[in-house]
């Protein structure tokens, strides 16, 4: 579905994991011209260090469009970090980067 920029730095033995999800993230609550937007939103996102899940979460309407994230993890430079999610409408987006 969106776009995901996936950005994995190592730097003394941790990697700082930055990404954008390019989401409309819909809350079904706004009105265009009268009618109601219909929700469409991430729900669940996971991301995996060398195949190990170190992120696995549960999202809300409440986030903004096009989301961003950042968090650290134990590793080095070369390890695959791999983020998966899927939305309220049933479709999936993944993305898949080694650590610089």
């Amino acid at each position: 579905m969106g776009k995901i920029k996936l950005k994995p730095k190592a730097r003394k033995g941790v990697i700082g994991i930055k990404c954008l999800i390019k989401h409309p993230m819909e809350t079904g609550l706004r009105k265009k011209k009268g009618k109601l937007v219909p929700a469409n939103h991430i729900v669940h996102m996971v991301v995996s260090h060398n195949g190990n899940k170190v992120v696995d979460a549960d999202i809300g309407s409440s986030i903004s469009k096009d989301p961003y994230f950042k968090f650290n993890v134990a590793g080095a430079k070369g390890d695959t970090i791999e983020l998966k999610y899927k939305d309220s409408k049933g479709k999936t987006g993944s993305a898949t980067a080694k650590s610089k």
